[in-house]
């Protein structure tokens, strides 16, 4: 796939990689209710598409900053889902696709749903400033010097603000999230909850 630096950059500081989960986040937001859906169908199993959508949230967190330069992140979200519903296909045996079919709807939450209801928690108990520019230039993709240009900082106190927020929040996330970064500041390891609390770390695995 053709990949482009993305707007932002040149705001990064040399040496520093932006976390992968800053520019993740944000397509997550756009792209995950429709890409839930589409594994549904295609899956046929609600639960079976629920553990496929953590799957591909984690396979896009560590693609680290090689996600953030993709020029269709919508498109790569969904080619890695779907060439692993064709996976899936392969190996599960169609008296097994029905017997799945036909399992009661799960009643606990959403793995991934569960990772971002982590994430807004943690992220509150930043403080204000941290929260702000977080949200603004992460979240919302706000260039770093229209952020300095709004509140009045200079641009290298914007830089600095933001990189700070983001260690913290990190910390946040390896403490109460069951989540690990390597040193590139990409996800290495998450265990999706399974009794309504998150559980120990174990290795992600990815092609």
């Amino acid at each position: 796939m053709q990949k482009k630096p993305s707007k932002d950059a040149d705001a990064v500081p040399d040496g520093q990689d932006a976390p992968a989960f800053d520019c993740v986040l944000r397509a997550w937001h756009t792209h995950q209710r429709e890409l839930r859906g589409f594994l549904v169908r295609r899956l046929g199993d609600r639960a079976a598409a629920d553990d496929m959508l953590h799957d591909v949230f984690i396979r896009a967190m560590r693609e680290g900053q090689g996600f953030c330069k993709l020029e269709n992140p919508r498109a790569w979200l969904f080619r890695v889902a779907r060439n692993a519903a064709i996976d899936r296909e392969r190996l599960v045996r169609p008296t097994s696709q029905l017997h799945d079919r036909m399992r009661a709807p799960q009643l606990e939450s959403e793995p991934v749903e569960k990772l971002q209801e982590c994430l807004g928690r943690n992220l509150s108990r930043l403080s204000e400033n941290d929260r702000e520019v977080i949200r603004r230039c992460d979240l919302e993709g706000m260039r770093q010097a229209d952020f300095a240009a709004e509140t009045g900082l200079s641009l290298a106190a914007t830089k600095s603000r933001l990189l700070r927020a983001r260690a913290r929040l990190r910390e946040l996330l390896v403490s109460n999230c069951s989540v690990r970064f390597d040193d590139s500041g990409s996800v290495c390891c998450h265990r999706a909850p399974t009794s309504g609390r998150l559980g120990a770390f174990e290795p992600t695995t990815g092609n």
